[in-house]
C-alpha cells in the first residue's frame, strides 16, 4: 500500500495540490474503506491490484481537477457512505444540518411516524438519512433528472434503510400524489443564474448547473417549494429548507407571506443563516 500511496501523493503534488499527502490519503480511505489515520499505520500492507489500479485512477482524476468525492465515487453523509459522481450535486457538510432540524424540531411529526419528502434529492442523501435516523413509516425521494435519480436508487440499494425509500421521478412537488406529508425537506438550487459564472471552477465547472442555480435571483425552486408545500403537508406538518445565506431573510419574508404558520430561520455550524422551518398551520 504504500508505493500506491507514495505514488498517489506525488502525482497531486505535481498538479500542485495543496497537500497532497492529505488528499492522497482521503483517496486511499475512500477507495479502501478504511479511515485515513489507519492507512499511514498499515502502509507496509500489500494492496490488492484493483484497490491499487482504483487508488492511481482517483488520484489522477483529482490532479486533473475533479472534486475528490467525484475522483473516489463516494461521499460519506452523516452515518451514510453514498455513491456520488456527476449525476448530481455533492452533499455538503452544512445540508447535513436540516436532518438534525427535522429530528429535534419537528419531533412530534417525526415520532407520529406517517411520510416523509425529500425534494431533489440528489444523491439520496436527505432521504436516506431521514429513512436511517427517524421514524417514519415510508420516504418519498423526488428528483427531476433522471440521471441522478439513477444514482438515488444505487443507493437506496447499497444503504438498504429499514424505512422503505422510493425515489419518484418528477419536478418539486408533483410527484408526491395525493398523500399528506409529516416532513417535507429539500436542499433546493439557490444560486442566481449571474453567481454560477463566478463560482469555483472545481464547483462550477464540474457539478451540474440545474442542481445549483434556480432562475435570475435564485429563488424560483424555493418559492415553488413554498407555494405548495403547505397544500400536501399535514396540518401542524414541517417543512425544512436550506437557503442561501444571503437571501435568508427573504426566504423568510416569502413564507410568511404565502401564510405558513410558523417560520424560523436557524444558523448552520459556522453561523451562516442556512436552514428555514415552516410550519403548516394546525386546524383547530
Amino acid at each position: 500500500m504504500g508505493a500506491a500511496l507514495a505514488a498517489a501523493e506525488r502525482r497531486l503534488r505535481d498538479a500542485g495540490h495543496a497537500d497532497p499527502r492529505h488528499a492522497a490519503g482521503r483517496i486511499a480511505a475512500a477507495i479502501t474503506g478504511c479511515l485515513p489515520g489507519e492507512l499511514w499505520l498499515t502502509r507496509d500492507h500489500p494492496m490488492a491490484r484493483g484497490l491499487t489500479q482504483r487508488l492511481a485512477a482517483a488520484a489522477e482524476a483529482h490532479a486533473r481537477g475533479w472534486p475528490l468525492a467525484y475522483a473516489t465515487g463516494r461521499i460519506g453523509f452523516r452515518t451514510l457512505e453514498l455513491a456520488c459522481d456527476a449525476r448530481a450535486l455533492i452533499p455538503r457538510p452544512e445540508t447535513e444540518g436540516l436532518v438534525d432540524l427535522v429530528l429535534r424540531d419537528g419531533r412530534r411529526s417525526v415520532e407520529a411516524g406517517g411520510l416523509a419528502a425529500d425534494l431533489g434529492t440528489g444523491t439520496g442523501c436527505l432521504a436516506l438519512a431521514l429513512a436511517v435516523e427517524g421514524s417514519f413509516e415510508r420516504v418519498i425521494a423526488v428528483e427531476r433528472d433522471p440521471r441522478a435519480a439513477a444514482l438515488a436508487r444505487e443507493n437506496v440499494a447499497r444503504a438498504r434503510p429499514r424505512t422503505p425509500v422510493e425515489v419518484r421521478e418528477g419536478d418539486w412537488l408533483a410527484p408526491l400524489g395525493d398523500a399528506r406529508y409529516r416532513v417535507i425537506v429539500s436542499n433546493p438550487p439557490y444560486l442566481m443564474d449571474a453567481e454560477w459564472a463566478v463560482l469555483d471552477p472545481a464547483v462550477r465547472d464540474y457539478e451540474p448547473r440545474h442542481a445549483l442555480t434556480s432562475g435570475a435571483d435564485g429563488l424560483a425552486a424555493t418559492r415553488t417549494i413554498l407555494a405548495g408545500a403547505r397544500g400536501v403537508l399535514e396540518p401542524g406538518g414541517v417543512l425544512a429548507l436550506e437557503v442561501d445565506e444571503r437571501r435568508a431573510a427573504l426566504v423568510r419574508d416569502l413564507a410568511l407571506g404565502l401564510g405558513w404558520a410558523r417560520v424560523r430561520v436557524h444558523e448552520d455550524l459556522f453561523g451562516r443563516p442556512r436552514y428555514l422551518v415552516a410550519v403548516a398551520e394546525e386546524t383547530r
